[in-house]
């Protein structure tokens, strides 16, 4: 089961390190994507992309041209935003031409904290 945990830290460097330090377990500790900034993490995951990734997850392998009738989206539309999901990692093109998400779990991990 692979699992994968977003996280938003300007400190890119650090977030590597950990990431690094992970994948050197001997056991899988599942996967991770950070954002150096909320910004950029609400402008590259945005509503409506949350809405197709929960669509997918749900649906298992799916067309695109099925996703956007399910999700009463325009076809063009849904597959500018899966470019943009596949390019993050966050789903995956099928041997059929579908898409599918590869994890079984998605954590967001983003604090705000009081300046100072």
């Amino acid at each position: 089961m692979r699992t994968l945990t977003i996280t938003v830290q300007s400190d890119w460097k650090a977030a590597l390190r950990a990431a690094g330090k992970a994948a050197q377990a001997e056991t899988y500790q599942g996967e991770t994507l950070n954002f150096e900034s909320p910004d950029v993490f609400l402008g590259r995951l945005t509503a409506l992309r949350w809405s197709l990734m929960r669509q997918i997850m749900s649906a298992g392998e799916v067309s695109i041209r099925e996703l956007a009738r399910q999700v009463g989206r325009d076809v063009r539309r849904v597959h500018d935003d899966v470019l943009v999901l596949a390019e993050l990692g966050l789903i995956e093109r099928t041997t059929s031409g579908g898409v599918s998400c590869p994890f079984a779990d998605i954590h967001v991990d983003l604090h705000l904290r009081k300046a100072g």
